[in-house]
């Protein structure tokens, strides 16, 4: 099944297709393109887009983004709203009346602790040129205004018919596998016939782009992130686009009331955007405007057949606290690792169903926590059902941001010893691991190098043991990767002479990932923890080949 891209009598052959060219769509491009994997992508639209949009990208995105190596781009192509960082709530911007919802993503750098990371303030519209010249550089075959026309699959594969939007040529993919990266109307969804859960719309706004050279000094020293405006005639979400003269404003839209997008003038938002921010003579030039709409829903299934569903295909969020596109670019991430080791013959069909097990739960917690938050901040148009938004479980106040975007676990899944009774999102943040759990970080030394664990894992199965004792772990991962042809990088760690990585300071790995001295953790190459041995094994070789052959479905 390992086949390579090119073309026929009958058309292309491809391992991958991915449909969609949105953040998602190419993700999973970037991922497979870093995994040697070829694929193609086609994307209705000319380009990428346009509209400063889904712009947070929390700090397990940026973890993922590091190992695809395109972190330093991203925050080059962010480095306008480096210093924005807090949520204001207040009436209008004029006086001193208001409230920060949060000044500081990451007060007292607490976050170190857990990651190499942080979190990004990048626009879509910034952050997709990166990803798609990042993609192409790896050998990606993206192809824009190109159309899905029609798939239909079998037991060997997807045959679609796409067509040029350009020169109206229709051509026919064959892949082995489709991913279904085509947002919240998704016509594959559909066409598959595979149902949503959940309360479905929330509310409606319509996003302003305005350039006003006066609002800066309104604004003053105070960076947000985003500014709720709470003036009951005139509320709405301000955003900055470069703190100067470009800015962003979400004002609440009401179709279930017969309000059309037409009665949205220029004059209207002008209006509008002058009392939200409390100054009535404020320049202001509307310079776009596009409808978008919040919802809570998430796919029945993720998978048919060899077909995927990824993003908003798969999950539609509120908007408050960009947790949608995260977890849409953690969808691609999960993926496709699993595609790639079956495809290279390294793990069974049965690995990829996984993939639901463990994306769908989390998108059914973290779906719930960003409706509660549109409740805790009182978002723009939002007027929730009696009883929305509580204060217990994952989506309360009580499990704050950080246990969501990082935290996370699967229970079950492509993991062996995870605490199946666990919440998929626990109230605190506890990475020391578990099965299921992604991985601990920690600083270490490599060859002169200052690295972190999460740096080792991308492209194969991780094993870390003690660089101390007899090292019977260390070669029982280098038999059985010769044995069942699974790429496995193995890492003794320790301060001995046989010790590949040295913990920086006085850390103890094995303390840190929850086993003794000679234990040994299994790492995925997406950064979660597949299985450990909290201590020695009489017989390792035979331990850890069982383990991998569980994992990676090779019975």
């Amino acid at each position: 099944m390992n086949r390579f891209e090119g073309a026929d009598e009958n058309g292309l052959r491809t391992p991958v297709l991915i449909v969609g060219g949105s953040l998602v769509g190419l993700s999973t491009s970037l991922f497979l393109g870093r995994l040697g994997v070829p694929h193609i992508l086609v994307e209705k639209h000319a380009g990428t887009s346009m509209h400063p949009r889904g712009r947070g990208n929390n700090v397990r995105t940026m973890e993922i983004f590091r190992g695809a190596g395109v972190q330093r781009r991203i925050e080059e192509a962010a480095s306008v709203l480096a210093d924005n960082h807090g949520i204001l709530q207040t009436p209008t911007l004029v006086g001193d009346a208001g409230e920060w919802l949060f000044k500081e993503i990451d007060p007292g750098g607490g976050l170190a602790r857990f990651s190499p990371g942080a979190w990004c303030l990048c626009s879509q519209n910034d952050l997709e040129p990166v990803l798609l010249r990042s993609a192409r550089e790896l050998g990606g075959d993206l192809r824009f205004s190109t159309e899905l026309m029609s798939f239909e699959q079998d037991s060997e594969g997807v045959t679609a018919k796409v067509k040029s939007r350009e020169t109206g040529e229709h051509t026919t993919i064959r892949a082995d596998y489709l991913v279904a990266a085509d947002g919240p109307r998704s016509p594959i969804r559909d066409a598959l016939r595979i149902g949503q859960t959940g309360p479905g719309d929330l509310f409606h706004n319509v996003s302003l782009t305005f350039t006003s050279r006066d609002l800066a000094e309104v604004v003053g020293d105070r960076r947000f992130i985003v500014c709720y405006l709470t003036d009951p005639a005139a509320d709405g979400a301000l955003l900055p686009v470069d703190n100067k003269e470009h800015w962003v404003f979400h004002a609440p839209w009401h179709p279930e009331h017969g309000e059309t997008l037409e009665e949205f003038t220029d004059e209207r938002c002008v209006e509008h955007i002058r009392r939200a921010v409390g100054v009535p003579d404020l320049d202001v030039r509307i310079t776009g405007r596009a409808a978008w709409h919040a919802a809570e829903r998430v796919a029945e299934r993720y998978a048919q057949g060899r077909v995927f569903l990824a993003g908003d295909s798969a999950h539609e969020m509120s908007p408050t606290g960009a947790f949608g596109s995260n977890t849409g670019i953690q969808d691609a991430h999960n993926l496709a690792w699993k595609l790639s080791a079956v495809l290279a013959g390294w793990a069974g069909p049965g690995l990829l169903k996984s993939y639901d097990a463990e994306r769908r739960p989390v998108a059914e917690a973290t779906s719930a926590r960003a409706s509660s938050r549109s409740v805790e901040h009182s978002h723009p148009g939002y007027t929730p059902e009696p009883g929305a938004g509580g204060q217990g479980g994952p989506g309360g106040r009580k499990g704050g941001i950080l246990n969501v975007a990082l935290a996370y676990r699967y229970p079950r899944g492509a993991v062996l010893g995870a605490d199946t009774a666990a919440p998929v999102v626990p109230e605190g943040v506890r990475l020391t691991g578990e099965p299921g759990t992604r991985a601990p970080h920690m600083w270490l030394t490599r060859a002169g190098s200052r690295i972190s664990t999460l740096d080792l894992y991308e492209r194969s199965m991780v094993l870390l043991s003690s660089a101390e004792g007899a090292g019977a772990w260390h070669a029982a991962a280098q038999d059985t990767a010769r044995q069942l042809s699974v790429p496995v990088d193995s890492y003794r760690i320790g301060a001995g002479p046989e010790a590949d990585l040295v913990p920086a300071g006085d850390a103890d790995w094995a303390q840190v990932h929850g086993v003794g001295p000679e234990g040994a953790v299994l790492v995925r190459p997406d950064g979660f923890v597949a299985w450990r041995s909290e201590g020695p094994s009489k017989d390792p070789r035979t331990t850890l080949r069982k383990a991998l052959t569980a994992l990676l479905d090779q019975a």
